[in-house]
């Protein structure tokens, strides 16, 4: 299979050599035991709502993307888009995105890196890589969407490094609250927040009022043994 990438992690203070490559079906197997690996170091399971078997197989048979890391044989890392079926749950409808539009929405679905690997900004590198690989394809997606649980941090830095903005804070997979990010592609927008509101990720409610007046969370930050999560508004407001 054709590299897209290749460079270097630590791992027990040793240096190694990583690749990173499309993922095709034949790699099904490995990518469960990472997630298997992930979920079972993971002190609260609620942070991630892990794939199943056939969710996976449905992404390699053609309908989204999937990227690995390599050190030499072994995955290490991966990443997902999911082209997600038009359906009551689709996130698009989460911020209001009207019916013509869903089918333009690709989301990006679960990231996993094994614990021996964290630190190396793994997640960070494979996002990049996989939203160049779906730049290559003319795709009709307009937009990114994808779900964080609160207080999960690592997952919340990764979106918001990304530019991805929170657009929606409700219940999703059953009754698991749920952080719903969007970013529009091709778009860079850059006028500036007219107002800014700084408030804890832990007064859901507070947030929820903000976002069903139209602002966006775009910027976490932690002062104080806090998680504080910055919301912003570009519509002047009259006073």
């Amino acid at each position: 299979m054709e590299v897209i990438y290749e460079g270097t992690i630590k791992k027990e203070n040793k240096h190694k050599r990583y690749e990173v490559r499309k993922l095709i079906f034949e790699d099904l197997t490995a990518v469960l035991q990472v997630q298997e690996q992930v979920i079972h170091h993971l002190t609260d399971k609620g942070v991630l709502q892990p794939l199943t078997k056939e969710e996976f197989q449905f992404i390699l048979e053609g309908n989204g993307l999937m990227i690995g890391a390599f050190v030499s044989d072994e995955l290490i890392a991966f990443r997902a888009l999911l082209a997600p079926p038009i359906d009551g749950e689709h996130l698009g409808r989460d911020f209001g995105l009207m019916e013509s539009e869903l089918p333009k929405v690709i989301y990006q679905e679960i990231s996993n890196v094994l614990p021996a690997y964290r630190g190396n900004k793994l997640q960070q590198t494979l996002a990049t890589l996989i939203m160049k690989e779906l730049n290559k394809r003319k795709s009709p997606y307009r937009y990114v969407c994808c779900t964080v649980a609160p207080f999960n941090i690592p997952s919340l830095k990764d979106k918001f490094a990304q530019g991805m903005e929170i657009a929606a804070l409700k219940e999703k997979y059953g009754g698991q609250l749920r952080y719903i990010f969007v970013k529009e592609l091709s778009v860079v927008d850059v006028s500036p927040w007219q107002e800014i509101q700084i408030i804890e990720m832990n007064d859901i409610e507070s947030q929820q009022g903000f976002i069903a007046n139209g602002w966006r969370g775009f910027k976490m930050e932690e002062r104080e043994g806090k998680h504080l999560v910055y919301y912003g508004s570009k519509r002047r407001v009259n006073k």
